[in-house]
């Protein structure tokens, strides 16, 4: 499905399923050099059991066009127009990594428009090593390369994921290497690490939400380690929100790594 957001196509899976805004709806946000094939189990099951779904590709990645995003702050805007061009009132938020910080970042905006926010693989700050902010520029295979191996705990996913046997290394090199080439003007692989980098407001936004949160962390991941959402979940523990914490014992893409779980802790949080 493909929406005019800010003048700009973006795609958006609706995980097989006609789009309804008649039906609850989640928005599901990735990370750095994903796209949305990224949630493809947990958009279609949510799609297939009663939820509209929005799996998006952010500006300037993958199939969407437009400015990719310099800023967390300049992604969470384009959460807030995505959802006025579906014509979605009220909506959850899923992210993953970068995608978490704009899904935080996007629901302090929204306020009551977002239902429930799910924070997958989130750290605050998120700050990126300098080498490999400066590889993302000279050396992005290099950089890619080293981002896989510290975001995973195994090399083949789970019989619910993509197969028994996939080499989800190789697939997120593909990946990686497919969403970096759709933009030929923009290296989205270091502005994706900027943003990350760069962003300060976590701790606010938690003060600031309206809705229910859910953290999904790695106890084995090595690019968002778990403790380093302890901040934000302390915070939002102090402010009096609604927080639930889900630690599962596997790397930084939890989404294919425990796709299952993943799903499950999502599952019932939207459905609690």
């Amino acid at each position: 499905m493909e929406l005019l957001v800010k003048g700009a196509k973006t795609y958006c899976y609706t995980g097989g399923k006609p789009f309804d805004t008649a039906k609850p709806t989640v928005v599901f946000i990735h990370g750095v050099l994903n796209d949305h094939s990224v949630w493809a189990l947990q958009s279609r099951y949510l799609a297939n059991h009663g939820f509209n779904v929005l799996a998006l590709d952010l500006p300037g990645h993958a199939r969407s066009g437009g400015e990719a995003p310099a800023s967390v702050e300049q992604a969470a805007d384009f959460i807030a127009a995505l959802l006025d061009a579906a014509g979605v009132q009220r909506a959850a938020l899923v992210g993953h990594s970068w995608g978490a910080l704009v899904g935080l970042e996007a629901a302090a905006r929204l306020k009551e428009r977002i239902t429930h926010l799910v924070l997958v693989g989130v750290a605050h700050p998120m700050k990126v090593s300098p080498a490999l902010l400066q590889a993302s520029i000279d050396e992005p295979e290099k950089a890619l390369k080293m981002v896989n191996v510290f975001s995973r705990s195994t090399l083949a996913a789970p019989p619910s994921a993509l197969g028994p046997g996939t080499w989800v290394y190789g697939a997120g090199m593909a990946l990686g290497r497919r969403v970096l080439r759709s933009n030929p003007k923009v290296n989205v692989f270091h502005r994706g690490f900027v943003a990350c980098d760069s962003y300060a407001n976590g701790e606010v936004a938690m003060k600031t939400l309206t809705c229910p949160v859910l953290f999904v962390l790695g106890a084995l991941d090595q690019m968002a380690q778990a403790r380093a959402a302890k901040g934000l979940i302390d915070t939002g523990k102090a402010a009096g929100k609604a927080v639930r914490v889900a630690t599962l014992p596997v790397g930084h893409h939890q989404m294919t790594e425990t796709p299952d779980a993943t799903l499950f802790a999502i599952r019932d949080f939207l459905q609690a």
